[in-house]
C-alpha cells in the first residue's frame, strides 16, 4: 500500500516510515523539513499540510494512496506554553485544512498521532480510552481539540479515523537508521543520557513522595519501534479494527499504544544503569512545578483490534537510544 505521511522526517514519523517500508509498503512523505538523510530514497514532498495545490499534486502522481498517518506537528509542552499561538496554528489550524483537504480528494482513512498528555491523572494510574480527559498544556489541548474535530469530520463526511494516544516513546530505529535529531531530549532517559556525558555524572530524582510503589513517579515507556508497528498494524487492520469494536458503526476510534506496564523513575534508572554498565550519582530533590505521579496504559482494545503488542524492553530502549546518540557524536 502506499501511504502519505505527514510529519514524516521527524523522530518518530522517520521511525514509521521505515517500519511501513519494512513491511512491504510505500510511504509518501509530506513535511516542511527536508532531512535529507531520512529522505534521500524515498517518495518525499516539501511543504505544509495546509497547502491544497501540493496535497492535489501528490494525488496525481500518486492515486493509489490508500491511508493517511498525520504526525506532523509541534510537541515541546514548554515552548508551548511560552508560544501556544504557534501550537493552536501549526497543530489546529492546520490540521483542520488537512482533514478538509483529503475529503475533498477522497482520501477518508486516517491514522492520527495523538497523545496520552490529554488525560487526567488517574487515581489508579492506570488510564484506558475511557478515562476522564485533562488536557493542561497548549500542547496536549492541540491534541484533544485536534481528536475531536477528526471525530467530527469522520461523522459528517463519511470519514474513518483512528487516534492513536502515545505514551512515552524511547529508543531508536534497531537498525539505526533514524532517530531522536535531539542530542538529549527533555525526558526521563535524555535526562540521564545528559547526566552521564557530563563529568559529574549526577542525576537528579525529581519527587520521592507520590502515591508509587516506591515514591518515584511512574510513566508507561515505549520503544519507538514498537510505537511505529502500532501505525502499521493500524493500516493493516483498519476494516478488522472497525468490525471488531463495540460499535462498527462508529467512524473514529481511540486506542492507546503503551507498553502497558507501569515504571517508576528508580526502576528506570536502575534499567538505565545496568546497560550502562556504572551506578550514577543520585540525588533526590522535590517535584518540578506541574510534575504529576504519572500513569500508564491500559492496553486491551488495541491488542484486540488492531492485534498489536509491544515486544522491546526497557532496556532494548535505552540501549538503542545509547547507540543512536553515538552515531550522533561522530557526525558532529
Amino acid at each position: 500500500m502506499k501511504i502519505l505521511v505527514t510529519g514524516g522526517t521527524g523522530y518518530i514519523g522517520s521511525t514509521v516510515c521505515c517500519a511501513l517500508i519494512d513491511n512491504g509498503h510505500i510511504p509518501i512523505i509530506l513535511d516542511q523539513n527536508d532531512r535529507i538523510d531520512f529522505t534521500y530514497d524515498k517518495y518525499f514532498y516539501k511543504g505544509d499540510i495546509a497547502d491544497f495545490a501540493l496535497l492535489e499534486r501528490i494525488c496525481t502522481e500518486h492515486p493509489d494512496i490508500d491511508f493517511t498517518i498525520h504526525l506532523a506537528a509541534l510537541t515541546v509542552v514548554p515552548d508551548s506554553v511560552k508560544n501556544p499561538g504557534a501550537y493552536y496554528s501549526e497543530n489546529l489550524s492546520k490540521s483542520i485544512s488537512l482533514f478538509s483537504h483529503l475529503n475533498k480528494l477522497g482520501l477518508k482513512k486516517i491514522v492520527y498521532s495523538s497523545s496520552a498528555s490529554i488525560y487526567d491523572d488517574p487515581i489508579e494510574l492506570i488510564v484506558t480510552e475511557e478515562s476522564v480527559l485533562n488536557p493542561r498544556s497548549p500542547y496536549a489541548r492541540t491534541k484533544f481539540m485536534t481528536e475531536m474535530i477528526l471525530q467530527d469530520f469522520c461523522h459528517a463526511y463519511e470519514m474513518r479515523g483512528i487516534a492513536l494516544r502515545y505514551f512515552n516513546p524511547i529508543g531508536a530505529d534497531p537498525k539505526m537508521r533514524t532517530g531522536s535529531s535531539i542530542e538529549f531530549p527533555s525526558h526521563l532517559l535524555g535526562c540521564l543520557l545528559k547526566a552521564v556525558s557530563e563529568e559529574s555524572q549526577c542525576f537528579h530524582i525529581t519527587g520521592t513522595n507520590w502515591s508509587t510503589k516506591d515514591g518515584t513517579g511512574i510513566r508507561d515507556y515505549i520503544h519507538v519501534w514498537d510505537l511505529a508497528l502500532a501505525h502499521v498494524k493500524a493500516v493493516e487492520n483498519f476494516e478488522n479494527a472497525f468490525e471488531l469494536s463495540e460499535s462498527p458503526q462508529n467512524p473514529y476510534l481511540v486506542l492507546n499504544v503503551g507498553k502497558g506496564e507501569g515504571v517508576t523513575v528508580r526502576e528506570f534508572v536502575s534499567m538505565f544503569e545496568k546497560v550502562y554498565g556504572k551506578i550514577l550519582t543520585k540525588i533526590e530533590v522535590q517535584p518540578r512545578l506541574g510534575d504529576v505521579a504519572g500513569s500508564y496504559a491500559n492496553v486491551d482494545k488495541i491488542n484486540k483490534l488492531i492485534k498489536w503488542s509491544a515486544s522491546l524492553s526497557i532496556e532494548d530502549g535505552i540501549r538503542d537510544a545509547m547507540k543512536w546518540n553515538e552515531l550522533l557524536n561522530k557526525i558532529k
